[in-house]
């Protein structure tokens, strides 16, 4: 069965339907795969095999008298510990939060999942209320690398990224406030979509505000459109969630890129030091949407770095996150998380109210780009992953995860959707991403040419082949 680890949700839902396996089967193959990885790299919070296998059998059944439960019936999925999931705590990565409470109410993406037939596998790692760029917590440790465990998978959503990338389940959901699906995924070489804020609803509201979305962590775009179709649609918790889409995203993957004009910028205009393997990665890739018939453009968005307006925004919905802490539990934080809860603190609402003058000029801006621009190309980061158990790389003289992930949190700022495709690897193995960014509203566009990338062979569902350059 261990094959059964290395396919998509796409091709499982195939092979259901033609009985050559089954959804039990794939459930055991994705558990036993979860287990075997967790000792070295720490993707799951908690296992929930007897449950899962439950909901196997009775997709089995379903699938046996030709009655599937909606689309993603007997899927092998896994949900980051920081949505609330029906039946298991969510203790969003801190020692803070009481496993003993109520869990009686899904989240939507989570509900839109079990109304779908999907099996729940696991809850995964995230760093402590998802503050940083890697996942590591006081509550679960360190999550690491699946291409090499003495790296980062990146963060917030790591243990999604680490548990699709080694077949823990093909489906994960992640969250992102400033590129925590996308980092991940760019460490881990899969492929992970920040859909337009609203797209997918989310309850109860982030304390992170609008910067917050839920996205799709997969195997390849297919498999996210598929995720989307399922997850994309409102729920009336969520006051700010969008109308339903026009029509399913699978309808228009095989749209292509021919004619879509293609602004890339390798460095945001020199503001962003790129290390040269994961430069001449995206920029292969980028050639090659121009020979699938993409008018591409080199060219940059006017965008200066809004980091200061949105550490103003972070930083107070961290300690907005925290405020109902007593002195015990505050000393049980993480010591980054509880500086940058102090510093939020502090700010007045003169400087939030002057953070959000920041972020409406940037989208303004950027939509004004998208006039002219179908899409924007950049690296998803510039560098692959470094030493795990950091918040940033050593040397770096960073201080904090938004010093090295500067293509990611300003599409948060403007709600932009936003996806990060593997391309490659550096000489070393370590995955390297592109990033696909499109206007409010286009992630149709974004999925589409993310599956022309997988088309063309650029991007693999596999593990990544050191380029040796």
């Amino acid at each position: 069965m261990t094959e059964l680890t290395e396919l998509t949700a796409v091709r499982l839902l195939d092979g259901y339907r033609k009985g050559e396996w089954s959804p039990v089967e794939a459930t055991r193959a994705a558990l036993e795969r979860a287990e075997a990885i967790q000792p070295e790299v720490n993707a799951f919070v908690r296992l929930t095999a007897e449950e899962a296998l439950e909901q196997a059998r009775e997709s089995q059944e379903r699938w046996r008298r030709g009655e599937p439960r909606g689309l993603l019936d007997g899927v092998p999925v896994t949900v980051k510990d920081i949505l609330l999931q029906r039946g298991t705590p969510t203790l969003r990565g801190s020692r803070a939060v009481d496993p003993a409470g109520r869990w009686d109410e899904d989240a939507p993406s989570v509900a839109r999942l079990r109304e779908h037939g999907a099996v729940f596998i696991g809850k995964t790692t995230t760093p402590e209320f998802g503050w940083k760029g890697v996942t590591d917590s006081p509550l679960s440790g360190i999550t690491r690398n699946p291409c090499d465990p003495s790296r980062t998978a990146g963060g917030s959503s790591g243990g999604s990224a680490a548990a699709v990338a080694l077949g823990a389940g093909p489906l994960s959901l992640g969250t992102d406030g400033g590129g925590s699906v996308r980092i991940p995924a760019s460490f881990c070489g899969i492929f992970a979509l920040k859909p337009t804020y609203g797209r997918v609803p989310l309850y109860p509201a982030s304390a992170f505000g609008t910067l917050a979305h839920v996205g799709p962590m997969t195997r390849d775009a297919a498999d996210a459109a598929l995720l989307m179709d399922v997850i994309g649609h409102p729920d009336s918790r969520d006051w700010s969630a969008l109308s339903a889409p026009a029509g399913p995203y699978t309808d228009g993957l095989a749209g292509g890129v021919r004619g879509l004009r293609v602004a890339y910028s390798p460095s945001l205009g020199g503001q962003v030091a790129v290390q040269p393997a994961v430069a001449r990665a995206v920029r292969r890739a980028v050639e090659r949407l121009a020979e699938l018939g993409a008018y591409v453009t080199e060219t940059d968005p006017d965008l200066t770095d809004p980091v200061e307006a949105f550490h103003t925004l972070w930083f107070s919905g961290a300690a907005r996150v925290t405020q109902h802490l007593g002195p015990h539990q505050r000393e049980l934080l993480d010591p980054g998380l509880r500086e940058i809860c102090a510093r939020g603190a502090r700010y007045s609402a003169l400087e939030y109210l002057a953070a959000v003058d920041v972020r409406m000029d940037l989208g303004r801006r950027m939509g004004r780009f998208h006039d002219t621009y179908d899409l924007l190309v950049t690296p998803t980061m510039p560098l692959t992953a470094f030493e795990a158990g950091a918040e940033v790389p050593k040397g770096s003289g960073h201080r904090r995860w938004t010093g090295w992930t500067p293509f990611t949190y300003p599409f948060n700022m403007t709600q932009q959707p936003a996806a990060s495709v593997p391309v490659g690897a550096d000489a070393d193995g370590l995955p390297i991403g592109l990033q696909l960014v499109a206007a409010r509203h286009r992630d149709d566009l974004v999925l589409r040419a993310a599956h022309a990338l997988y088309g063309a062979g650029v991007a693999s569902a596999g593990r990544p082949t050191p380029s040796g350059s």
